[in-house]
């Protein structure tokens, strides 16, 4: 791997840590105030909603502007959403700001990959670029958790500068002023993430030039026989996934009797599955057999299914262990094989931006819908059932999809994945 390549794995580290952690953070200052439980559930789909409003415009932004750049400046709008949560914007609100810096900094995180690094290492890439960011996400809830529990909290609490006081004075408000060091030291690595040969895009001046370019990219990946697979796969994953999230916090209240300090120990348990199925499925899969991992996805959605009967937690966590592995097994592949017809198709940041408005529309969706089912009191169990039965159900027809690709455009479809085998850049 060349050497920008470490440097962008230490910045989208510590970005994804501080991203995780201001999660468990937000749920619990929303909980503390006393709101109600539909608003936490509320988190996930408001972190989505600029992913899915800006996604026409960043990433021709991400195309026309050093990627490294892109990535610094998206920090700093996640430190200013975090400002705004401390000093009085309601949580919600102040969440979806920090989402429109994650929005404005993936396409540029993944893209830069395709630019530093030939096809040929892609997958192993993406195992190390998702693996770390399943780290990030198992470290990233527990330091939320560990950092709004009382041990800890007490002790930064007691933490006062000279002179000025900020008025942090409950757990999750100090648990924030931690995160936002995390943001900053996030963007002291972005800063040295090297310019690659890449030729910068043009970027269109009018936002309806914008949006028509952006449905032209949208609608070439999803006409593509592999591109249209390896989306509505990594869709789907990613919706769910995102939602999961806070269901398996909410889960482990209602089956388990946890707290958010220890309910979010559960959430880091599915990430480590998640990570060791992305590393092992970067050491031994292949960019052209990456559609043999599709039937794992409807594996994936009856184990989901199957957290409804669990309830002891020593039960749980290999349980939890085993569904992350398969998850990121599947996702991983399905991800190189996007980026790479993406790249093929259309610049870098456009394919990351297609990518990433299919993914958090469905996150955006189901979050919506599950907020609606907790507002109107559906449990935790029967959000389960219908996530499980869902993912199952889409990727057994994902997969039907991709079969009849085969049979009535053999020709092409064998043409993408030898070009997948064989295209260097």
């Amino acid at each position: 791997m060349k050497k920008g390549f470490y440097t962008i794995m230490s910045a989208q580290f510590f970005s994804s840590l501080a991203d995780n952690a201001l999660f468990v953070a937000a749920v619990e200052l929303l909980k503390t105030s006393g709101q109600p439980e539909w608003q936490r559930a509320a988190l996930v789909p408001m972190f989505a909603l600029f992913y899915v409003i800006l996604a026409p415009f960043v990433g021709a932004f991400a195309d026309a502007v050093p990627k490294g750049q892109v990535m610094f400046f998206s920090n700093l709008v996640k430190v200013v959403g975090c400002l705004l949560m401390l000093f009085g914007m309601h949580p919600l609100l102040s969440y979806a700001i920090v989402g429109l810096g994650a929005a404005a900094y993936s396409p540029a995180k993944y893209g830069i990959l395709t630019e530093l690094l030939p096809n040929s290492q892609l997958v192993k890439a993406n195992g190390w670029i998702e693996g770390l960011t399943i780290g990030s996400i198992i470290l990233g809830v527990l330091l939320g958790g560990q950092l709004v529990g009382r041990a800890v909290s007490q002790y930064l609490l007691a933490f006062d500068l000279p002179v000025i006081d900020l008025g942090i004075e409950t757990p999750p408000e100090a648990a924030i002023t931690g995160i936002i060091l995390l943001y900053a030291l996030a963007a002291a690595f972005n800063l040295k993430i090297p310019r690659t040969d890449a030729p910068l895009q043009p970027l269109l001046h009018t936002a309806n030039a914008l949006v028509r370019d952006f449905s032209h990219c949208n609608a070439r990946l999803w006409a593509d026989k592999l591109g249209q697979i390896s989306l509505s796969t990594t869709t789907l994953f990613w919706g769910v996934s995102g939602n999961l999230r806070y269901i398996v916090l909410a889960w482990a209240a209602a089956a388990l009797g946890f707290g958010t300090t220890q309910a979010s120990s559960l959430v880091g348990v599915v990430a480590i599955g998640t990570a060791a199925g992305a590393v092992v499925a970067s050491l031994r899969m292949r960019l052209d057999r990456a559609t043999k991992v599709i039937p794992l996805g409807i594996a994936m959605g009856l184990l989901v299914i199957a957290m409804n009967f669990i309830t002891n937690a020593w039960v749980a966590a290999p349980f939890l262990i085993v569904m992350g592995a398969i998850g990121g097994y599947l996702v991983v592949p399905m991800n190189a094989l996007l980026q790479h017809r993406g790249h093929n198709l259309m610049g870098a940041g456009r394919s990351i931006a297609v990518q990433n408005f299919n993914e958090n529309a469905c996150i955006l969706g189901l979050g919506a819908f599950y907020t609606g089912m907790t507002r109107f009191g559906m449990s935790a169990f029967g959000a389960i059932t219908i996530f499980g039965v869902a993912v199952a159900f889409t990727m057994w027809m994902i997969r039907r999809w991709h079969e009849n690709n085969c049979l009535q455009y053999r020709d092409e479809v064998e043409h993408l994945l030898a070009l997948a085998r064989h295209d260097k850049h």
